[in-house]
């Protein structure tokens, strides 16, 4: 994505205030801009300008412009920044002429194929596999279709992957390095992700669980318990992946899955999920819009709890969810993850029964589906080779603690 660091040419600027309204520190906070209201501020931004952010200390922000309904045309400004407690920053906001420079890259997706050789192309900006992709079988062959099997996302601190076949299912990697890392990694069969190196390793083994953050829906039936129905397999039909931002600031992509035959008594359901995710931080945000959706029907996520004995729950802040800490890592070292929601969404949490169900060995999340609205959550990984911070269940029980008032009390935006 474009970006820029300073303005050329810059116009008069208009002051904006962001304030912290926590009591404490909030690093790397995610800022986001919608041009419609950057033009009501600024007036009418004339094409091929964007803007230039400069901090009360006469420092340039590095802002990224994102083309979310890809017309071509800049629809959001993003920027980060660290805020102390309490602290509130004036920004001068200006149009300028366009600028572009190098920026430390904190954010990066892509979506590669792998060539008739043993290589693989550029990254895609959109791909699509049929209902009934198979996984890999590394039995007949050393590399996947595609790099690390799917889609891949990483910041400075944490990355995921999604099995972009008929398992649909969400991993992790612990990274021990701010580098972004996942073009190269999976591209040599002898260098082996499961095991730990310099920037580190694939932590998560999913089984049948909904591992890091996958999604299933929970159907009620007449005179039955509801019944959980994992987005995978052959009746999820087609999926679209589309790209959609790329760093340096943040990194945002789509899946869609449009002919989703969860219950042949049904319509096909239609379902989006978008998921971002920005520098500094050790989640990935998801969004899911769910069309055709029965009456009564709940969109649910998991963590996997194959190597973890208990789950807490979380309530603080207007925020909901539960999260797990044990030596779960496939490093055999503590792990936490967590998923959390906004309260008004959330339904329930709980855990699925290991026989009768196809979604086995995960502790999971219930969320309200509304027409119009999204169903959002984040899922959390800290891993203590990471930050030492998560080498101990208290200290990532106290992050989580403050993740929820950040998640549900966000910054103070005033122009």
């Amino acid at each position: 994505m474009l970006f820029s660091s300073a303005g050329l040419f810059a116009q008069k600027a208009k002051q904006l205030s962001v304030s912290n309204p926590s009591d404490f520190c909030r690093p790397d906070e995610l800022i986001v801009l919608s041009r419609k209201m950057i033009e009501r501020k600024l007036g009418k931004i004339p094409e091929g300008n964007y803007i230039s952010i400069i901090e009360s200390a006469n420092r340039p922000v590095v802002v990224q412009f994102d083309d979310m309904d890809k017309d071509e045309k800049w629809d959001e400004a993003a920027f980060l920044y660290s805020f102390k407690p309490g602290e509130k920053v004036v920004f001068n906001v200006s149009v300028t002429g366009r600028l572009l420079g190098k920026a430390v890259v904190r954010a990066h997706v892509r979506q590669r194929r792998k060539n008739t050789d043993a290589t693989f192309g550029p990254a895609l900006e959109r791909d699509s596999v049929p209902a009934g992709q198979p996984n890999t079988d590394f039995s007949q062959q050393k590399l996947p279709p595609f790099l690390t099997e799917g889609p891949a996302w990483e910041n400075d601190k944490v990355g995921f992957r999604i099995y972009f076949d008929v398992r649909n299912t969400k991993d992790i990697w612990g990274k021990t390095t701010s580098k972004m890392m996942l073009d190269t990694v999976g591209a040599d069969p002898s260098d082996s992700y499961h095991h730990l190196a310099g920037w580190g390793m694939d932590i998560l083994a999913v089984g049948k669980s909904l591992g890091a953050g996958s999604l299933a829906m929970s159907m009620p039936l007449t005179g039955k318990k509801d019944t959980l129905i994992r987005l995978g397999g052959q009746n999820m039909g087609p999926v679209i992946y589309e790209k959609i931002a790329d760093g340096p600031v943040r990194a945002i992509f789509r899946l869609h899955y449009p002919d989703w035959k969860a219950l042949e008594s049904i319509p096909a359901l239609d379902l989006t999920e978008e998921i971002s995710i920005w520098g500094g931080q050790y989640f990935y945000e998801s969004k899911v819009s769910v069309y055709n959706a029965p009456a009564g029907a709940r969109l649910v996520s998991g963590i996997v709890n194959l190597n973890s004995k208990k789950s807490t729950p979380v309530a603080r802040g207007g925020v909901q969810g539960l999260f797990t800490y044990d030596l779960q890592s496939e490093n055999k070292d503590h792990l936490g993850m967590a998923i959390l929601t906004p309260a008004s969404l959330c339904d329930g949490t709980g855990t699925t029964p290991n026989e009768g169900t196809d979604v086995k060995n995960t502790y999971y999340v219930s969320m309200k589906i509304s027409p119009g609205r999204t169903s959002d959550f984040r899922f959390y990984s800290g891993w203590e080779k990471s930050d030492k911070i998560f080498s101990a269940e208290k200290g990532f029980r106290d992050y989580i603690g403050n993740e929820a008032v950040r998640y549900g009390q966000p910054l103070n935006i005033i122009w």
